[in-house]
């Protein structure tokens, strides 16, 4: 036995969210009540059962606010409401209600780097002109060139093109993403206050915790002179760069957290934070800010016994120095699935997301083995609810699902697609698809009047129907994982054993509770364990476990 991470597990419900079962829902793509084929917030609601069934402890929402979908809802006209195609502040409550009536809580997403631009701030802003209070809440320059017909920088935006945009009386005004999305001037006291007030808003209303979209961009330097694309590329992300990752953010949350705290028990917050350094994360994770941070290092990995253990081992150390917990994420509404990723070929370390190219080649069926990443994403997923910290799980990754790659470039709806940015497979719509229900009917049961994004015929095969009745299907494996996990939860420590196979990964925590997963495909021997098994992604022959495969020991 070797390499011991350990972090004392609080006993309080204020700490339920260190070791927490999260599932994400993107609520456009999750159910649909009223037909119009987009999904709301009475389709959550009439699905609280089946969450409750598959065992997990909180619900992650993504926006659900007024907006003109130019980044799937990510473009927020409103903070403190409901977008009236996705249902009522009413349906909301009712929908909270249900969900802590079941024992789960509930996180939604705030979207503070930018908001949409037909928010009343911005529409204000374009009204009131240069130099006034209304435009300051953005950020907003005068172009270069005698009559300021040039951009103020030659910056290229997330989603590719110009990061600014030219408005009617000639001025310019910064966005990192899609045109539709001006970035706020963090720097102002009024935008500032506003979010708090916003974060008291949900809080009020029942609201357990947020997950901090962009979490590492909100403060900017624009002093002049302003670098060059160039130039901006090459300067380190250590806590100065004029964009990404600056020091000065953590004062912002540091007021987050006093309203957080205000509360009993306390809300939570998680960071989106993608930074140059672990170290650098930890900083978002820290108990004076937002509490807890996602760690992403696993959504470009390849399915390798070594990588996984140093992505761990990096983690839970980075956990215990910061007191926060770690968390762990293998699919979400940005990245290819990962049921999709294990079954193609592996990156070798290549500096690319795992199944952009093949999104990008269409999805030729020829380069992806679908039981290999089936069998692949179940034994990941099984290894990551033994480990300590939170599982963050994405909607449809219980049923297997595949990536969809056949959308075509008018179905298409992420900007992403359409500005050709570092999204630059074919967009993210693919892993946004709307979910199968039932294996027949409309849309396979996500509404009864279509899907707002097309539903591939093999969908059927995965519907919740179907995969219910299967006691071998990874829905079942899912449900039974999340039941046991809570029986074998146990402090946050961790001990990694010997396995004497470089393929072969296995660690116990405190209460006699062990995981052992093969990343190869050479059965690996139990040996005398293997009557101490209580689950498996496959099943053991002859007391050994399958490759590409996980097993919980019980002791």
């Amino acid at each position: 036995m070797s390499d011991v991470h350990s972090l004392d597990k609080p006993a309080d419900d204020a700490a339920w969210w260190r070791q927490a079962a999260v599932y994400q829902i993107y609520p456009r793509s999750f159910a649909d009540a009223t037909g119009d084929g987009i999904g709301d917030v009475r389709g959550i609601l009439s699905r609280v059962d089946y969450l409750a069934e598959l065992g997990i402890d909180a619900v992650w929402l993504s926006p659900f606010y007024p907006s003109a979908l130019a980044d799937g809802g990510y473009d927020v006209d409103d903070y403190r409401d409901v977008d009236p195609r996705l249902g009522t502040l009413d349906e909301f409550d009712s929908m909270v209600a249900a969900l802590h009536e079941r024992g789960m809580k509930v996180i939604i997403d705030i979207v503070p780097n930018h908001t949409s631009n037909r928010h009343e701030w911005f529409r204000e802003a374009l009204a009131a002109g240069r130099g006034s209070a209304a435009r300051d809440r953005y950020i907003f320059r005068e172009g270069k060139g005698p009559d300021g017909a040039e951009p103020p920088t030659d910056w290229v935006s997330v989603f590719g093109g110009p990061a600014w945009e030219r408005v009617e009386d000639g001025q310019w005004y910064f966005h990192n993403f899609a045109t539709e999305q001006p970035d706020l001037n963090w720097g102002n006291p009024e935008v500032r206050e506003d979010f708090l007030t916003t974060l008291r808003f949900w809080s009020d209303r029942g609201v357990d915790g947020f997950r901090i979209d962009v979490a590492h961009m909100l403060t900017k330097d624009l002093s002049e002179p302003l670098p060059s694309s160039a130039e901006l590329a090459l300067l380190p992300q250590d806590g100065t760069h004029p964009l990404i990752d600056r020091d000065d953010v953590h004062e912002i949350y540091a007021e987050w957290r006093t309203v957080f705290d205000s509360y009993d028990p306390p809300r939570t917050a998680v960071a989106e934070a993608w930074v140059s350094t672990p170290e650098r994360r930890a900083k978002y994770a820290s108990a004076k800010g937002l509490g807890q941070a996602f760690n992403f290092d696993l959504l470009v990995a390849d399915f390798d016994a070594a990588e996984f253990r140093r992505i761990v081992a990096d983690n839970l150390a980075q956990a215990t120095l910061s007191g926060s917990s770690t968390t762990w994420v293998l699919s979400n509404h940005d990245v290819t699935r990962h049921a999709t990723r294990y079954g193609l070929p592996p990156l070798n370390g290549r500096p690319v997301k795992q199944g952009v190219e093949w999104v990008r080649a269409g999805g030729p069926e020829e380069q992806l083995d679908r039981d290999q990443g089936r069998r692949r994403a179940e034994a990941a997923t099984m290894m990551l609810l033994g480990l300590p910290g939170s599982t963050y799980l994405y909607q449809g990754e219980e049923l297997g699902l595949h990536e969809v790659a056949a959308i075509t470039p008018e179905q298409r709806q992420d900007p992403a697609f359409f500005r050709g940015g570092e999204f630059d497979g074919l967009g993210r719509d693919g892993c946004r698809v709307p979910l199968p229900w039932t294996a027949e009917g409309s849309s396979f049961g996500f509404g009864s009047n279509g899907a707002h994004l097309p539903q591939p015929s093999w969908f059927a095969q995965y519907a919740v129907d179907v995969e219910a009745a299967d006691p071998a299907s990874t829905l079942s494996l899912y449900r039974e994982a999340l039941r046991l996990r809570r029986d074998l939860q146990t402090d946050e420590k961790l001990e990694w054993l010997e396995t004497d196979r470089v393929d072969v990964l296995r660690f116990a925590r405190p209460n006699g509770w062990q995981v052992v997963t093969n990343f190869g495909t050479e059965p690996f021997a139990l040996g005398a364990d293997a009557d101490a098994v209580v689950l498996t992604t496959r099943p053991l022959h002859g007391g050994a476990l399958p490759g590409e495969a996980t097993a919980w020991l019980r002791a």
